[in-house]
């Protein structure tokens, strides 16, 4: 039988445990083939198609067909049914097939309930979400009846095609040597027969003829540890269109499907080319190390081979611009990756970056939104929030692959840069080697996932459900959104896992396992600048620089966008300081709060204030100093926070957590004020970092008669920074720099500084 070179297509996302005739896409559609690959033989060879919740097919009309076909051998006929558009541009994101019998609409149908709805996903299959297979009639003879044929285009012949496959996506055998093709039905017996036999462990170097000896190695392998493995990822040449490196990895890969776990263990095989005249071919492992590791709860072997995904131009421009940066800004920084004498992770930060890590690098974003699409290179970005609630650059970052050790490098990178600076708090991927860096780089910040990616997920994993089921979706988003308590959580999540039997659900367990970095009850007792946890914070470089902004053109982008914002900042840094804003109330804390504050802070602050005079406060408890207080809104008993407050000390706190998670007092904190007649806020509720004299940083609030050694480098951008602004001010005129001159004089006389 022929093998085709394009089985990837079939195979990266789907949910194979063990790979059957998956080669004869000329023949039988893709779903077809998924269905033979899970289902049952009888004697003869004849496949007995189940349909299943999570199959996936290349369209809609595959699912009909495939659907036809499992009517066919069962005993009845289908037709289709209802189809479901996008509220956003009228496309087709769902159909259902439905037995011939559905309805009541003709004497021959008996309202028959059997139906398949199947769902288009992001990445462009078509998903079967849902499933009902109890007819309410008896079935025809199995076999006797003819399924409606689907009119399908045929794929037109696949011709060799140098620098990248065919426009359908299929190569032929010519594209490729024989020992780039894994034959994956000539090996299903092999792969029986070899599976019990006694195989080496894979290490780096190990050299196979083709890269059919390379699978069955592997899967022989993965049958003696006891686990299975599927085709991944392939690579082609960019000269020919060759293949030049494999894939193969463990069936529960991933978490396209909830039987996938997202399980690291993977091998890689890569073409060596040696001799002369005749190119003998030969397979090798190229594996950087091979950890056995406990991942989502079992054991994975882990291998990792490092290869940069940075083109070798970048490293020439973004080198030249760094140097030319560094003799400009003597606060600049960067460092560069170098593995085996090649270049890897670059990253950089200048001197204003570094200056406002030490004002606002409690929480810290790092964006990664190339990830989400195409890129022409994995650009990355630490950015902040200042005290205007802008976004705020803290240094940048080119990834040359997504491992472990990249995140961890990157990470101490940028520690080493803002010297050791720790945050509070970071929001960024959900990736298990992301995960782990930030655990090993920032051991007790506080690890919030991107909520981009939770949306993602939820979207994959619960998408039938959510669009199917109103039901689950209002009990599923009050259990994550509207639980005030960690025991309240619990037991809503355990009620949803047992009424929906989603108990043994492998995505429910491990999003459960790292609740306390997605779920907003767990992420609200933290510190996060108000970055709301169902959002993000606004994209620091927006359209002007992107991750698909090709290289001549990313310095110039980069710096204007740096330009732009900057100069935003400096807007609102001259509003705060030059305009005020209007008083709403007579209350002193009101005109205290708009002379710290920045605007836009002190706006935030207005509204609490002017929202705590609809509520009312209810003393509850008394323990010594301590009052506790139940505070609602007038005529809506469903809002309450309960407040404590200390006598003694001024010290308050509400359940709400808003102080804690935003840095801003709540309107339920400010009600108790008002019934203690508090007429000034203590200074710790007063965040300096929200405050017009931000810049400052928190050498402003430092004992003067401490060590001063430990704040040296932070002295020193502090003082460039004004010195650079205060430069720019003096040399506008003549006039100007004399003033300026004389200015500095008397300076150096202050600090005795010899001439």
């Amino acid at each position: 039988m022929p093998v085709i070179a394009g089985w990837l297509m079939l195979t990266t996302d789907m949910n194979r445990e063990e790979l059957g005739n998956i080669m004869t896409v000329r023949t039988k559609p893709a779903a077809l083939l998924v269905a033979q690959s899970n289902g049952h033989r009888d004697d003869e060879g004849e496949s007995k198609m189940e349909p299943q919740v999570g199959l996936e097919f290349d369209s809609a009309e595959e699912a009909q067909e495939f659907y036809s076909c499992y009517a066919t051998q069962v005993g009845f006929k289908i037709r289709i049914g209802q189809l479901y558009r996008s509220r956003v541009d009228g496309s087709v994101i769902s159909r259902r097939f439905v037995c011939s019998k559905e309805g009541f609409q003709t004497n021959s149908r008996t309202g028959c309930p059997a139906f398949i709805r199947v769902q288009k996903v992001d990445s462009g299959k078509w998903v079967l979400a849902n499933i009902k297979k109890e007819h309410n009639h008896e079935f025809e003879a199995s076999g006797e009846i003819c399924p409606p044929r689907i009119q399908r285009k045929s794929f037109p012949t696949p011709r060799s095609s140098v620098g990248g496959a065919s426009r359908t996506g299929i190569r032929s055998h010519e594209d490729d040597s024989p020992s780039d093709i894994v034959d994956i039905k000539r090996l299903k017996k092999e792969e029986m027969d070899a599976a019990g036999g006694p195989v080496g462990e894979p290490y780096k170097g190990l050299e196979f003829n083709s890269a059919n000896d390379a699978y069955k190695f592997y899967y022989t392998y993965a049958a003696n540890i006891g686990f299975r493995i599927r085709i991944g990822q392939l690579f082609r040449s960019k000269h020919d269109g060759s293949i030049t490196s494999r894939r193969f990895v463990c069936s529960k890969e991933g978490h396209q499907h909830p039987s996938r776990v997202g399980c690291g263990a993977y091998m890689r095989i890569q073409r060596q080319e040696s001799g002369r005249g005749i190119i003998e071919r030969k397979e090798a492992v190229v594996l950087e190390n091979l950890d056995l590791v406990e991942t989502n709860g079992g054991l994975s072997l882990v291998k990792r081979v490092r290869e940069s995904n940075i083109g070798s131009d970048w490293y020439n421009v973004l080198l030249d611009y760094f140097q030319s940066r560094q003799a400009e800004d003597t606060g600049f920084f960067y460092a560069v990756e170098m593995r085996e004498g090649k270049g890897m992770n670059i990253f950089w930060a200048d001197a204003r970056c570094r200056f406002s890590c030490a004002q606002f690098g409690d929480a810290v974003v790092f964006d990664t939104t190339y990830r989400r699409g195409s890129y022409s290179v994995p650009f990355a970005s630490f950015v902040g929030v200042n005290h205007h609630r802008q976004p705020l650059l803290l240094g940048c970052a080119i990834i040359a692959e997504e491992s472990e050790e990249s995140f961890t490098w990157i990470f101490q990178a940028w520690a080493r840069a803002m010297s050791g600076c720790r945050p509070v708090s970071i929001i960024a991927d959900q990736d298990r080697a992301i995960q782990q860096s930030i655990a090993q780089v920032f051991p007790g910040t506080h690890h919030r996932f991107s909520a981009w990616q939770i949306l993602a997920k939820e979207q994959e994993n619960l998408g039938a459900l959510l669009s199917m089921d109103a039901e689950f979706k209002y009990e599923y988003e009050t259990c994550i959104f509207q639980s005030q308590t960690a025991s309240e959580f619990d037991s809503a999540w355990n009620m949803l896992m047992n009424k929906y039997n989603l108990r043994e659900n492998a995505w429910f367990k491990e999003m459960y396992r790292m609740r306390k970095s997605w779920v907003p009850l767990h992420i609200k007792g933290t510190f996060f600048a108000g970055i709301p946890v169902d959002g993000s914070l606004k994209s620091y470089f927006g359209t002007i620089l992107t991750a698909q902004t090709p290289l001549n053109e990313f310095i110039v982008r980069y710096e204007k966008a740096l330009k732009h914002c900057r100069e935003e900042e400096r807007k609102e840094d001259f509003n705060s300081f030059n305009l005020q804003a209007v008083l709403h109330t007579k209350d002193p804390i009101e005109e205290q709060c708009r002379r710290l504050y920045t605007i836009t802070m002190f706006k935030v602050f207005q509204k609490e204030l002017l929202e705590c005079y609809s509520y009312v406060g209810i003393k509850i408890n008394v323990e010594g100093a301590i009052s506790r207080y139940l505070v609602q809104k007038c005529g809506n008993g469903d809002e309450r926070n309960t407040v404590a407050f200390n006598a003694s000390t001024l010290n308050i706190s509400c359940s709400c957590k808003m102080f804690e998670f935003e840095g801003v007092l709540c309107r339920h904190a400010l009600k108790v004020f008002q019934i203690m007649n508090i007429r000034e806020l203590p200074s710790r509720y007063i965040l300096h970092r929200w405050s017009k004299n931000a810049k400052y940083g928190i050498l402003r609030d430092a004992d003067s008669g401490g060590g001063s050694q430990d704040f040296k480098a932070l002295m020193i951008w502090c003082l460039r920074e004004e010195a650079r602004s205060y430069i720019e001010a003096g040399a506008t005129s003549l006039e100007r720099y004399k003033l300026a001159f004389e200015i500095m004089q008397e300076g150096r006389r202050n600090l005795c500084w010899p001439n």
